[in-house]
């Protein structure tokens, strides 16, 4: 809406425009009558509908041709003032006000005119049926008030209607020669009722009427006010109620009903409670709310999110198997101005055997654009009314940013569910048979895919420890230097071809141009392992590349299966992903059972620090013991030992020595019993800390098998 309007006021000499002005302020007829008046401003809390506006009067005496064409070009309504009992400037209206408006305003934008019959009070009829002729002319024209400044008839009214043709104007909804609503105003009250049609049956209910009410006025309806909006349409359309509830048709045909009664008001406070500005667009605001997303943070979907997305699946799910077909998913996007998903989303998510997106996959769609273009995930959010249905300030409240990721590796801990892996590898390799794999597809079903209907990306839900969570694969095209894009990921997947023996040697030197001194964990594919292995033309063989890097061996895979391929890799990338500082080694790479618990805690970096504390501190007690004895043995064993003892560091280890003289093999003995208690106390207390850490996973896992 308007932040404020502008009212300019002009007519022939006389007939009242200043008139009318000063009635309005002082709420009587002056006793004299400037030739023309200050511009005034009527403050916003003291209009009905509570916006700013200025009234702006015309004098042609003092006014040039320069200033009046400036003030129309600033206008946002135009009142044309005539008198009623003087014909000549009723004549004047469309011999000269109207064409001179007209060439000064654009076409497209026509600004609204108002027509205005003053000193209604000198005469004993209406003067309605000699301008009717000219609002049927011209259709810029909103409405025409008969008005006396002198007996302060429809003062009031009149600069009411001026503001009401500006904030609710009838051009944009409604066309007077044909009586009927304009397609754009048909095409944004069908969304609006496709959106407030909650179980999607094309009949809009008691309840579904009330929460329409109460989203666009605030105050729902009673009963009985229902069955009038319903007896009304039920005497004018044959099937506006259908099932006792009110069809599209009669949806539409209440709304021109409004505008015919001159109530456009309803009608726009309908249409901007949805988004749509006075051109019947859907605003920038509404449809790109500001979200701000640091450097290094991700956006994901939060739970309300996913609530709202599982309403709309369950809505248009109309034959109940958890799947979307194509006229399923048209429907879905009727409310959207264009598709927004191609044929390669098949090929992104997971779908059924005929080709449909299933509930898991129509989600899984969703977290990806939120991961990548959090922007448009707003835009189609505000299509389908996320704001209005959910009752939120906008859609940015569906989006969690999360903590930038150099906090995660920093606290070794994550609270994030979307997780990215690169997929590299050279051409031919089977990367796009990974990414497939990764939707439960197999070599058979991969070969149907059409080359134009091919995606870059794939993402599926994975389970870690009993977490679901989202693994995103994008294949990265092969090229000899990689962009910042193409390394900016949670973990990367590098893929060889072990039937191609030059296969691994570009694995191994994008890995030393951009991962090896990086935080990011890699994973070695072994792909198309069906088939007959050949010796890599490498420096090193895989399997010593990976041992000498520290990571995981070769990871063997294949999607030449009969059933669905297997998804331990996957699992592999989302836990890598998940705790990239552990350097995780699961022996099965199931990474669920016992066993693989207890080994990746064994192999965690925790244990290995207490580990190497607890060698360093043996080796150094022992250390200590040795040189105590050997000194001891070259001294005199009747030394004096009346001399105070004090602690000296060394790098390595402490010991306590004399301060003249060396200790005897008591005191040595004594010593070094001490060391050896304090050194067992804390080999006893790691061991203890590692078998409760192991026998609580194992509880753990125990209980979770259970649930």
């Amino acid at each position: 809406m308007k932040k404020d309007v502008r009212i300019l006021l002009v007519g022939e000499p006389r007939v009242g425009k200043t008139s009318l002005i000063m009635s309005l302020v002082s709420e009587e007829f002056p006793d004299e009558v400037p030739s023309r008046a200050e511009e005034i401003t009527i403050p916003g809390d003291v209009t009905p509908e509570r916006v700013p506006t200025h009234i702006v009067d015309y004098s042609e005496s003092e006014q040039t041709d320069e200033q009046l064409y400036n003030e129309i070009s600033r206008a946002n309504v135009i009142c044309i003032v005539y008198a009623v009992n003087n014909k000549n400037s009723i004549d004047k209206v469309t011999n000269h006000w109207i064409p001179l408006i007209n060439e000064r305003t654009d076409k497209d934008s026509r600004i609204p005119l108002i027509l205005v019959g003053n000193k209604s009070d000198l005469l004993d009829y209406s003067s309605m049926e000699t301008v009717l002729p000219i609002m049927n002319q011209y259709s810029e024209i909103e409405t025409c008030v008969e008005c006396s400044a002198k007996n302060l008839k429809n003062i009031s009214e009149l600069f009411y209607y001026a503001q009401k043709a500006v904030l609710h104007p009838t051009g944009p909804l409604y066309c007077p020669e044909d009586k009927e609503l304009k397609p754009a105003c048909v095409k944004a009250l069908t969304r609006i009722f496709k959106i407030s049609d909650l179980d999607n049956d094309g009949i809009l209910n008691d309840g579904e009427l009330n929460f329409f009410q109460r989203t666009c006025f605030h105050i729902p309806l009673a009963p009985q006010a229902l069955e009038d909006v319903k007896n009304v349409v039920r005497k004018n359309v044959h099937d506006g109620v259908s099932g006792n509830g009110l069809t599209l048709k009669g949806f539409l045909f209440l709304h021109t009903l409004f505008i015919q009664r001159g109530r456009h008001e309803t009608t726009w406070t309908v249409l901007r409670r949805f988004g749509y500005d006075d051109d019947l667009e859907l605003t920038p605001e509404y449809l790109f709310p500001q979200l701000k997303v640091p450097v290094d943070c991700t956006t994901e979907l939060n739970h309300h999110a996913y609530l709202f997305l599982q309403s709309m699946f369950d809505k248009h799910d109309q034959d109940r198997d958890c799947a979307l077909s194509p006229e399923e998913l048209k429907d879905l996007f009727k409310v959207f101005p264009y598709m927004p998903w191609g044929p390669d989303v098949h090929n992104t998510v997971c779908t059924n055997d005929r080709g449909w997106i299933t509930y898991q996959g129509f989600l899984s769609q969703w977290t990806l654009t939120t991961y990548l273009d959090v922007q448009r995930c707003l835009e189609y959010l505000g299509y389908l009314g996320y704001s209005i249905l959910t009752e939120q300030e906008s859609q940015a409240t569906a989006v969690t940013v999360t903590r930038d990721k150099k906090i995660d590796l920093h606290k070794r801990q994550t609270q994030r569910s979307v997780f990215r892996c690169n997929v590299i590898g050279s051409r031919g390799c089977g990367k796009s048979g990974v990414l497939q794999a990764h939707l439960g597809r197999n070599l058979l079903r991969q070969k149907r895919i059409q080359e134009e209907h091919k995606s870059y990306y794939a993402i599926n839900t994975v389970y870690v420890y009993g977490q679901e969570k989202y693994l995103l694969l994008h294949h990265v095209t092969e090229c000899e230097a990689l962009s910042a894009a193409d390394t900016a990921c949670d973990v990367v997947c590098l893929v060889y071809d072990i039937t191609n023996p030059k296969s691994f040697e570009y694995c191994a030197r994008i890995f030393k141009q951009h991962f090896m001194d990086s935080r990011t964990p890699c994973l070695i594919v072994a792909a198309k392992s069906d088939l007959h292995e050949v010796k890599q033309e490498s420096s090193v063989s895989p399997a010593d590349f990976c041992k000498k890097h520290k990571m995981p061996p070769p990871q063997a895979f294949t999607c030449n299966t009969a059933d669905n391929p297997s998804r331990e890799i996957f699992i592999k990338m989302t836990t890598m992903s998940m705790y990239p500082h552990a350097r995780l080694r699961c022996l099965c790479t199931c990474n669920r059972c016992t066993y693989c618990l207890c080994q990746n805690l064994l192999h965690s970096d925790l244990l290995q620090a207490v580990k190497n504390k607890l060698f360093t501190s043996i080796v150094n007690r022992l250390r200590a013991w040795v040189d105590v004895l050997g000194e001891s043995l070259m001294t005199d064993a009747e030394s004096s030992l009346g001399h105070q003892v004090h602690p000296v560091s060394h790098m390595e280890h402490s010991i306590f020595m004399e301060s003249s003289a060396p200790p005897t093999v008591e005191v040595a003995r004594h010593m070094s019993q001490a060391e050896l208690k304090g050194s067992t106390f804390w080999l006893r207390a790691s061991f203890g800390a590692t078998i409760f850490a192991v026998l609580g996973f194992a509880m753990y896992k125990a209980l979770l098998k259970q649930r």
